[in-house]
């Protein structure tokens, strides 16, 4: 006994310094371990536009019971399948109503052809071609249709990749011999497989054994979801999966010996998993939870396979009855594979709760299970056998989320084999055809092409995914969509470079009034730590000035770290017209941005001003207003005209660039309790714009020289799906909505959109829509009609639209479209998809439709987590500015400023600021700065240089701009100079009193 466990303990530790010294195997769990310096906008992590190694092997996969149909047909014996569907899924129709792809091979064959792929991995019906599952003649019916299958596909240059054992198991063997519970059926397994070889082996090069075995014996012998349907003993379906491994060993070695040394084929066994990520990525104990899940999964059979012919430690020590290989079956087990086939799908996630997940979290990541792999099995090669997503039986040939699945997918392992030397040699789609998809019968669909199941002659009709697919195999990987390159190029030198900050909360009393308070104070005198006026005593003040108010201070020295040329900033209504009409004007709160303003100015930055910025949380309205309706009384248009008017008197002479409304078009989320409501307000808050911009254009344009218009938020939107139409409709029909709604009235007709009202109006034929537009009066129409001097949006991702048909009198239904978030873009925390070419389709779009107008980005950003190092936000900025530069340099766009979003942050919101809530800087300021001073991506040189002798020198520059500062260090200088001046004269003085005393004394004493 000793003895024994002296081997063991010898075995282990050298088993340990093994792995220490190569690390070629047993390393899975490293990767869980993620870099601290990981960053979020490495090449290696953002998607890959690159294609597959030359002779990178593109496939499409089946399984015969899911497709052929005919249960019955030409002498096919019955499967635990055929008998599960009847007796457990009786709810479901019969497999004759799938694909039948045995009675219309040709039309599988012709999908084929159109996806262009190289290989066709099907598996063959046991018991179509032995109806009683022994290997003794064949049914010739059955023998003939695999052959048409495998000769046609060498026809077509399509290698045929074979699988043996895809869950349909003859019915016979399970009610002779209890299935695989019984060892009798590997022999017999065998026997068929030889036949397989005999038969077909000389036109196969790539067999599959056994298609995932783990759902197999737990979902066909544990959870009974699966045929043959039994339930809940854990002994059985530790021994069934101990079966299904020496039976593929068997099979392996048979071929390996008799019939690989002349038909030079490739043999392996397809093995399904999840993926798991850790709640903690630096957590050990949750990466060790991770480990053990993906060894109860995929280490169940991989580790005897593609290891050391053994189980798991993990799942010996957790289960003490789980069978036992001996010394020769863990050496006749071992490398029984030529490669690692893998399952990646839906049928290994789900159901969610029959996983060993550990309480950690599911994960699609495909490239992160495949660097598991490698790292656990010494860098296998690797065949995708099965992989893609699934559909709800209502979705014919929109299979838009699937085409984003297979994207993710591809490009995911793309990246394991560019950047992680995984040698990745094929892939198979899954599947070819809609068919029966096991425990959920014909309730989702996973097919490339639709089948009609009821129709007559089950057309073939391709998906989207199999277009998308198509495109894929034919440029073998991805191309960018995008081509122009980067531009080395700079704006006009008169370009604005400007910072946004939402609105500034006015201090109403100024923060620092000591210099103002004529009186004397005494400070604790009695102890008490109070200040005590002293009566009777006046001292001379000075007038207040700006630098009063301590929150100025603090946005000057923000500003003048970003070193930008214009600053965009918001006034609160509420606060200067608190009773929403002129009856009272807080001049202080007016004081205070004219101070901000003309304290800006000092900085030669010049400010863009809002005069209504309302938020989702912040309407921003004067109460009297609000408690009168708001936007919806038409009167709160003339108090807005009122208001515009006192500001642009107040801060006119300072201002040169005018924002009304903020955002208007973003208001149907506040009043949204009916279509109608939101149109209505709209309205209003047109005709608030146009009456302002009017109000400035008559009376202070000829003396004032600014420019007013409103700022749109004008994101993009591009079609979900680029094979349907109706996807690009829906794209084109939100910009019309979202941007047009606004823009046309002011911009090009003095009405709304026609696409707008005609849509409207279509849905209220149909009955499926009670919304109405208002209309303009002529005089309105001639009033709001080119009520702007320039086009200004904010901007900050691209929207993917579908078109959904919605039923309901809201704004959001009247539009008929659904948002997809691309799952392969580099997004932010908030879900931002970072798309910087969609911000140069938009500018094109405007000018395209409203002319050759300026215009101002008054807002691009993003949200970062990261406070210390903001890597997001400088990647973001620079791709979005490159596409901005584009559109002005190539497409002629008249852009004439941009300006980031925001100065700073809010607390408990999205990060968006370049400096947090209390001020301190991020890295982007630096980022930012470069891009300010080089006025874009200059070459060698810039245009906008000035002549040497007229550059300023840093010191002069810190002279100019710090002078109050040195003149307070001189008067202090001075002043010190002069006391120290006065104790030298003193002290002199004293001297010569001194020496005349001495003398004074010796002379008497004489």
């Amino acid at each position: 006994m000793r003895g024994r466990r002296l081997e063991r303990f010898v075995a282990f530790w050298t088993l340990v310094f093994i792995r220490l010294v190569t690390g070629l195997a047993g390393e899975g769990r490293s990767v869980w371990k993620k870099d601290p310096h990981f960053s979020p906008v490495s090449e290696t992590q953002m998607f890959l536009y690159d294609t597959f190694p030359k002779e990178f092997l593109w496939g499409v996969g089946t399984g015969a019971f899911q497709v052929e149909g005919s249960w019955r047909k030409d002498g096919k014996g019955s499967s635990i399948w055929d008998h599960f569907i009847h007796s457990e899924l009786r709810d479901a129709d019969s497999t004759d109503a799938s694909s039948d792809s045995y009675t219309l091979l040709d039309k599988d064959l012709s999908a084929l052809d159109f996806l262009g792929v190289t290989f066709y991995q099907f598996s063959i019906s046991w018991s179509r071609l032995f109806p009683t599952g022994v290997a003794a003649a064949p049914n010739e019916k059955g023998l003939q249709y695999y052959n048409t299958l495998i000769d046609s596909l060498l026809n077509r240059n399509i290698d045929p990749v074979v699988t043996l054992y895809h869950w349909d198991l003859p019915l016979m063997l399970q009610e002779k011999y209890g299935g695989w519970k019984n060892e009798s059926v590997i022999d017999i397994f065998n026997d068929y497989a030889t036949f397989c070889f005999q038969t077909f082996g000389d036109r196969v090069k790539y067999w599959i054994t056994i298609h995932n075995p783990y759902l197999v014996a737990w979902h066909g012998y544990g959870t009974g979801i699966h045929a043959p349907g039994e339930r809940g003993k854990i002994t059985t379906v530790y021994s069934v999966g101990h079966n299904l491994i020496k039976a593929h060993a068997k099979v392996w070695h048979n071929y390996k010996k008799r019939f690989q040394p002349y038909q030079k084929g490739m043999m392996s066994i397809v093995l399904g998993s999840h993926w798991i990520e850790p709640n903690k990525s630096e957590d050990a104990l949750d990466i060790s939870k991770c480990q053990q899940s993906m060894e109860r999964v995929l280490g169940w059979f991989a580790k005897p396979i593609h290891g050391d012919g053994d189980y798991p430690e993990e799942l010996k020590n957790e289960f003490s009855f789980l069978p036992r290989f001996t010394e020769d079956e863990k050496n006749y087990i071992k490398g029984t594979a030529d490669f690692f086939a893998f399952s990646f799908g839906p049928n290994n996630f789900k159901p969610p709760n029959t996983l060993p997940k550990m309480g950690q979290n599911l994960s699609l990541n495909l490239r992160e299970v495949l660097n598991w792999i490698k790292r656990e099995y010494n860098s296998p090669r690797i065949l995708i056998a099965e992989n893609g997503w699934f559909t709800d039986s209502h979705v014919k040939t929109d299979d838009t989320t699937a085409i984003y699945m297979m994207k993710n997918f591809i490009n995911k392992v793309l990246q394991a084999i560019k950047y992680d030397n995984i040698d990745v040699f094929g892939y198979t789609a899954w599947s070819l055809l809609d068919g029966f998809e096991w425990q959920h019968a014909y309730n989702i669909r996973r097919g490339l092409f639709y089948v009609d199941f009821k129709s007559e002659k089950k057309e073939r009709i391709p998906k989207s995914s199999a277009l998308y697919y198509k495109k894929i195999v034919r440029e073998n990987g991805f191309f960018p969509r995008e081509s122009t390159p980067s531009l080395q190029a700079q704006f006009s030198c008169d370009f604005s470079w400007g910072i946004t900050e939402s609105v500034l909360k006015a201090e109403s009393v100024a923060s620092s009034p000591q210099f103002c308070d004529s009186s004397l104070y005494l400070w604790n005198v009695t102890g008490d730590g109070l200040l005590h006026k002293v009566k009777g005593v006046k001292l001379k003040t000075r007038p207040a000035q700006c630098t009063d108010f301590v929150s100025i201070k603090k946005q000057l020295d923000l500003l003048e770290k970003m070193k930008v040329t214009h600053y965009r900033f918001a006034l609160d209504w509420s606060l200067i017209l608190p009773n929403g009409d002129l009856s009272v004007v807080n001049r202080q709160v007016l004081r205070y941005y004219r101070c901000v303003i003309s304290e800006v100015l000092k900085l030669n930055v010049q400010s863009m001003v809002t005069l209504y910025y309302p938020t989702h949380a912040y309407l921003g309205l004067p109460g009297p207003l609000l408690q009168a309706g708001g936007w919806l009384n038409q009167s709160t248009a003339y108090a807005f005209q009122d208001y515009a008017a006192l500001c642009f008197r107040e801060l006119g002479d300072l201002v040169k660039l005018w924002i009304t409304i903020n955002e208007p078009n973003r208001l149907s989320d506040v009043y949204n309790r009916s279509s109608n409501d939101t149109y209505q307000a709209a309205h209003n808050l047109l005709i608030a714009h146009a009456m302002a911009w009017k109000i400035y254009d008559e009376q202070y344009r000829s003396f004032q020289y600014g420019k007013v218009s409103l700022s749109l938020h004008s994101d993009w939107a591009e079609p979900a799906n680029p094979y349907f139409e109706s996807h690009s409709k829906a794209a084109n029909r939100f910009l019309q909505f979202e941007i047009g709604w606004f823009a046309d009235p002011i911009f090009k007709t003095g009405d709304y959109p026609a696409t707008m009202r005609e849509y409207i109006g279509f849905k209220n034929r149909k009955g499926l829509s009670y919304s109405s537009l208002p209309s303009f009066t002529s005089e309105e129409k001639q009033l709001i009609k080119g009520a702007a001097d320039f086009y200004a949006l904010n901007h900050f991702t691209t929207r993917y639209v579908i078109h959904e048909p919605q039923n309901g009198s809201q704004y959001e239904f009247d539009r008929d479209i659904q948002f997809l978030q691309d799952i392969t873009c580099l997004s932010s925390p908030s879900r931002l998809a970072v798309v910087p070419w969609g911000l140069r389709k938009v500018l094109k779009w405007i000018k395209k439709n409203y002319g050759d107008i300026d215009i101002y980005i008054t807002a691009n950003g993003i949200d970062d987590q990261s406070l210390d190092n903001d890597e997001l936000r400088n990647y973001y900025l620079g791709k979005y500015v490159q596409e901005v530069l584009k559109a002005y340099y190539i497409d002629k766009v008249k852009i004439k400023g941009y300006y980031a979003f925001k100065l700073t942050e809010e607390k408990s919101k999205p990060r968006f600021g370049f400096f947090t809530s209390d001020s301190k800087g991020k890295p982007s300021i630096k980022f930012y700065n470069n891009l300010i001073s080089n006025n874009g991506f200059p070459a060698d040189y810039s245009a906008c240089d000035p002549p040497n002798q007229e550059k300023q020198c840093s010191f002069c520059l810190f002279i100019s701009q710090k002078k109050p500062l040195i003149f307070f260090a001189c008067c202090l200088f001075s002043t010190l100079m002069l006391l120290l001046t006065i104790i030298v004269f003193h002290k002199r003085k004293r001297r010569k009193r001194f020496k005349a005393k001495s003398i004074q004394r010796i002379c008497v004493s004489f």
